[in-house]
């Protein structure tokens, strides 16, 4: 997907208006300076490396991260209607939304994609991004939590467990939050897998954009049904041999 330069200013435009519309006071001012900050990087920035997996083009990350704050916020409504337990504020979802893949723009110094300089790699494997080997390695969420934590902006428990597990179980670190068998140690919101599952969702939505993916229920073929002469066994009387023949007429 290409963006006009019209189109990136737009989408972060959108993003930083989430800022302005749900949070107050200082938090609103951090998270606001946060980005506004690392404003030429959030522009250009993909939401991933190759071009396998998701957004992996310039503006990709904005988009995400929209598409997610959108998507958490219908799926939210979606575990009301149905009775869930709402243990958490509307401000909290939007917030672990906000910030869920916010390390992947790096550090405060240095961006964590940089376009990868092996033509290789980018031709064979859709590598078209390599991680910045300035940056010491670690994981999306805790880079993300770092800063954050750094800034001096305040978490809630709840939005540090929906930005700490926003993978689920395909991260393997998870699973002591998510398999467990003693009630005391069951996760005590629900904003966890509301985040994963917007996620989740934005993400396969991104590849069927990206690839251009239409779905039909009722694929079409060239192929044809093959209409040779039926073989009639010759053993049948003249009226079975008939009632045969109209049988195979109307099958084909």
């Amino acid at each position: 997907m290409n963006f006009t330069a019209e189109q990136l200013q737009e989408n972060f435009d959108k993003l930083i208006s989430y800022i302005t519309k749900h949070f107050e006071g200082d938090r609103k001012d951090q998270l606001e300076r946060l980005y506004r900050d690392h404003e030429e990087r959030l522009l250009l920035m993909p939401a991933s490396g190759n071009i396998n997996y998701h957004n992996c083009f310039p503006g990709g990350y904005v988009d995400h991260v929209i598409r997610v704050i959108d998507m958490s916020i219908e799926i939210n409504n979606m575990w009301a209607l149905a009775g869930a337990n709402m243990n958490h504020t509307l401000e909290e979802l939007i917030f672990a939304a906000l910030n869920h893949d916010l390390g992947k723009i790096g550090t405060e110094q240095a961006e964590q994609y940089i376009p990868n300089p092996s033509d290789w790699h980018r031709k064979n494997q859709g590598k078209v991004y390599t991680n910045n080997p300035v940056n010491s390695f670690m994981t999306v969420p805790d880079r993300s939590l770092k800063l954050l934590t750094d800034r001096g902006i305040r978490i809630s428990e709840n939005e540090w467990f929906g930005i700490k597990l926003h993978d689920g179980l395909y991260e393997d670190a998870n699973k002591p939050y998510f398999i467990n068998y003693n009630p005391e140690s069951a996760l005590r919101t629900n904003l966890p897998y509301i985040l994963h599952q917007a996620d989740m969702m934005a993400s396969r939505v991104e590849k069927d954009l990206s690839a251009n993916t239409t779905i039909s229920h009722q694929p079409k073929t060239n192929i044809k049904p093959n209409k040779k002469t039926p073989v009639i066994p010759e053993n049948l009387t003249q009226q079975e041999r008939d009632d045969l023949m109209n049988l195979f007429g109307k099958l084909f």
